[in-house]
């Protein structure tokens, strides 16, 4: 890929092609562009896919992420964050980690049912579920759809804990649901974000909620009794790694009970990606954070070692690690998230009471 600092940089979407997919013999190449006219165009619509998977709930038994548990009701997102490290899990659908995977989003209407009936299973006992361990469940096509709407109306019925991940105000459409939840202490909000600076965040994340609009988002769940907690993830070393006691300050004055964070990782097609896009957004310091990025990886973009490939090793890591230790000493101290209680779930006895009829 070529890294010329005039190229046009595609405004309104993270990445700026679409990376060839592995899985995939051919691919679509442009040929003999010396004979058009006009260059070739795509069609940027956003397309949805109806996929009807046989199970939802997935477990990690990654060391990383032991034993977590994670609906993901939604495949590709419109939000377009050109570091997601689930765009490359589009490719397993025949689409590329690219372009496609912000505009061609999987949708999975039967998520509730199957849930229902996972909660129903005999010998289940009560866990935390992540909504969504993979893309955003309240990303734009949620306000139509509701999907997750109707999976937290099920996390209610049966008071089973859940935590969720977004940085879309449209969780705030369900703060009737989750304030019920979090009065029986069975949720977690992780409110997501990367930067304080709004061009940055154009660039970044350019379909997402501007980080104004999350600090607001963080205040009205925490006035409603709602626990919040901010994840300065992903943190990208020389773009965003100044930021972090920022973030903290202002997400904690919003009432914020906690903070997590990671280091960028670019596994897969992201690496390609990321190295494009970064040449068009910021050529100026393009090689500077690559290499940055790098030294926390073993000297690589791609890193796939349990323990370093999210909170990374070396001199550039440990700093971040230091600086997110002190700001939350500092901003947030004697502040945590309250246990979940699993004591309160409702077993069915074997028999099924659906929300969605016999």
């Amino acid at each position: 890929m070529g890294h010329e600092e005039n190229a046009e940089f595609f405004k309104g979407r993270g990445a700026q092609v679409n990376a060839h997919n592995k899985f995939l013999k051919n691919k679509y190449v442009l040929e003999h562009m010396e004979g058009l006219d006009e260059p070739m165009l795509e069609n940027t619509a956003t397309q949805l896919f109806v996929e009807t998977p046989k199970k939802i709930v997935s477990e990690s038994n990654s060391p990383d992420l032991s034993h977590m548990y994670s609906i993901n009701p939604y495949q590709g997102c419109e939000h377009g964050c050109i570091y997601c490290y689930a765009r490359n899990t589009h490719e397993y659908y025949g689409f590329s980690a690219g372009l496609d995977f912000e505009r061609k989003i999987i949708t999975k209407p039967n998520a509730p049912e199957l849930l229902e009936a996972y909660f129903n299973k005999k010998n289940y006992k009560p866990v935390c579920i992540l909504l969504s361990g993979n893309t955003d469940c309240y990303q734009p096509v949620e306000r139509k759809l509701q999907i997750t709407r109707s999976l937290l109306e099920l996390f209610l019925k049966y008071r089973n804990p859940v935590s969720i991940i977004t940085k879309n105000n449209l969780i705030l459409r369900d703060l009737d649901i989750i304030t019920e939840l979090a009065a029986m202490n069975l949720v977690h909000v992780n409110i997501s974000m990367t930067s304080l600076n709004e061009q940055l965040r154009q660039k970044l994340e350019p379909r997402t909620v501007t980080a104004t609009g999350r600090l607001a988002v963080i205040e009205k769940l925490s006035e409603k009794g709602v626990p919040v907690r901010v994840m300065a993830a992903p943190i990208i070393p020389g773009l965003n790694s100044n930021e972090v006691p920022n973030i903290i300050k202002a997400a904690a004055g919003r009432g914020a009970l906690a903070a997590g964070f990671t280091i960028v990782r670019l596994n897969g097609s992201v690496g390609e990606l990321f190295s494009d896009w970064i040449y068009k957004a910021f050529p100026d310091r393009a090689e500077k954070v690559l290499n940055m990025i790098k030294s926390c990886h073993d000297g690589k973009l791609n890193d796939s070692d349990f323990g370093r490939r999210m909170s990374g090793e070396g001199q550039v890591a440990e700093s971040i690690h230091q600086l997110f230790k002190m700001a939350c000493n500092r901003f947030m101290a004697d502040r945590d998230m309250p246990p979940f209680n699993y004591d309160l779930f409702v077993p069915r006895n074997g028999k099924q009471v659906s929300l969605f009829g016999e």
